[in-house]
């Protein structure tokens, strides 16, 4: 099938988009990398009357240092976080992640802010910014605002973005020296939507007990699934077999 009619606009600059989105609200869509707007629209499950294409505005595409943390603008390509040296160093769960998301030829053109705010509940993405505590900056006609991750999410396919708001850009704190992290998924295959997955993370105190801990599920329910109660019991002890098996049991019951 091919999509239904709709109107083509193909902004410069953030400003302008920023306008076009102000005017059209509820009847654009904006298009980043495409890999979710374009098959739905081909189905004709999405209808937009406006399409507004992001694709020429470069001052949204960039990975910079901020701090010991990174700021990623929305439009940054899958790919290029991926092969990001300020990645590995400084989000290195991120970068651990990346090559789990679909395939190398949908990373080539899928973006960080448009899988995040495409909100797919087996996108590995949210789930990872969730347990990294990401803030999301949202910017509209009228200003911006900051939300953080947990905040962001509001059930399957559903944001707190504001008709005439979009993603501009993702702020990734500095990690502790006494942080760890991990990521698993389990797929049909390397590259298949994930059966179930989750993104780990964990900072020890001077005397090696867990000061604060993260365990993030995907493709579980409507969105990230934090396992509140698996990370609460890591909080003030001392890592070990016993403790992991503990926090193993209450993150299977997590809901």
């Amino acid at each position: 099938m091919k999509p239904a009619a709709f109107d083509y606009h193909a902004p410069e600059s953030l400003e302008e988009a920023l306008a076009l989105l102000n005017e059209y609200g509820y009847e654009a869509k904006l298009l980043a990398g495409g890999q979710s707007l374009i098959p739905t629209m081909n189905f004709r499950l999405a209808r937009p009357a406006v399409l507004i294409d992001l694709n020429r505005i470069k001052e949204l595409s960039y990975i910079e240092k901020n701090g010991s943390g990174l700021r990623l603008g929305a439009m940054t390509r899958q790919r290029a976080l991926e092969r990001s040296e300020l990645v590995a160093n400084h989000a290195p769960l991120l970068h651990e992640t990346m090559p789990f998301i679909a395939h190398p030829q949908i990373r080539n053109r899928g973006t960080i802010g448009g899988n995040i705010a495409h909100a797919d509940p087996a996108s590995e993405l949210p789930a990872v910014m969730w347990a990294l505590d990401g803030y999301l900056k949202l910017q509209s006609a009228a200003g911006e605002r900051r939300v953080a991750v947990q905040d962001f999410f509001v059930g399957m396919f559903t944001t707190d973005l504001e008709p005439e708001e979009m993603l501009t850009e993702i702020e990734i704190p500095a990690m502790f020296p006494s942080s760890g992290w991990a990521f698993r998924e389990i797929a049909r295959r390397h590259g298949d939507y994930a059966l179930v997955g989750v993104a780990a993370t964990v900072r020890l105190d001077e005397a090696g007990r867990c000061e604060d801990a993260r365990l993030v599920f995907f493709s579980v329910g409507e969105g990230p699934v934090e396992a509140q109660l698996a990370s609460d019991a890591l909080i003030g002890e001392l890592p070990g077999d016993a403790l992991i098996e503990t926090a193993a049991a209450l993150a299977a019951e997590a809901d």
